[in-house]
Formats: structure tokens, C-alpha cells, sequence
């Protein structure tokens, strides 16, 4: 790992089927309509999509996905991601103990965006509140909807 790398996991929980959150997960098209750090997706070819996101920092990301497995069965998402970071991302989601699910998320991306490359010596633990602000607002956007879908 270099000093422009950055790793981020974490876990949300929701009150739904997994297939159904998995269903939700998939559909990255729709991620603006729940999740407000998807500022736009545009489909760009058959399986692959551009999206911009941003979050509490002055800045957006704009980058590429391009889905790698795509598995209904074992309910695993991942992707590569072209742009302003490289890298690629993994949904895994799962029952849980509760009446519910998990869905456990992992990010390993490289910052190619000169502006940012520059900060991140000093701003990665800015960074990294930016994308657990963004992480949040995804899980309140899923809850929401999962509530309504009920």
C-alpha cells in the first residue's frame, strides 16, 4: 500500500431480506433516488456506469464502475473503479441474527486526483470522515426506504 491508498470497510444492517437489500445494491443506476453522496450515475456502455460523488469536503469524485461479479446467489457485488480514484469495491450481504441482514462493504482505491494526491499525507483522516459521512447517509437513505418498503 502507498501513501495515495486508502482502504475503507464497514457493515450496514437493515431490516430487509438480503436478497432484497443485495437487489437494492445492484441497482447503482438508481443510487442517487436513496443515496444522497451519489450526486449522478450515467450509464456509459452495457455494464458499466459513471458516477460523481461527494460528501462534507469542497470536492467530488467523478469515476468509472464496471461490475466484475455480479452474484445473486452468494449475494457478492464487486467492481473496478476508473477516475479520480482507482481501485475496486465489494458488497457482501448476508443474513443476520436479527430479523434482517448485513451488508458488509470493502474499498480499496488509489487517489489519482492530482488536487488530492497532494493532501493526503495531512487530509487522510479527513478523507476518511468524508466517506464515513457518505457511508451514512447511504445507510439512513437504505433504512428509509426499507421502512417504506414494509
Amino acid at each position: 500500500m502507498n501513501r495515495h491508498d486508502i482502504r475503507f470497510t464497514g457493515a450496514w444492517r437493515a431490516p430487509l431480506a438480503p436478497d432484497a437489500v443485495y437487489a437494492k445494491l445492484a441497482d447503482v443506476g438508481a443510487y442517487p433516488s436513496w443515496w444522497p453522496a451519489f450526486r449522478s450515475v450515467r450509464q456509459t456502455g452495457e455494464r458499466e456506469c459513471e458516477f460523481v460523488i461527494g460528501s462534507l469536503l469542497p470536492y467530488e469524485l467523478t469515476a468509472r464502475l464496471t461490475p466484475v461479479v455480479e452474484d445473486p446467489v452468494a449475494r457478492v457485488l464487486e467492481a473496478a473503479v476508473d477516475g479520480d480514484i482507482a481501485g475496486s469495491v465489494r458488497w457482501a450481504v448476508e443474513p443476520d441474527e436479527h430479523d434482517g441482514c448485513l451488508a458488509r462493504f470493502t474499498e480499496h482505491v488509489t487517489v489519482r486526483r492530482p488536487a488530492l494526491r497532494r493532501w493526503m499525507p495531512l487530509a487522510r483522516p479527513f478523507f476518511h470522515l468524508n466517506h464515513a459521512l457518505a457511508m451514512r447517509s447511504g445507510r439512513l437513505g437504505l433504512t428509509a426506504w426499507a421502512a417504506q418498503a414494509r
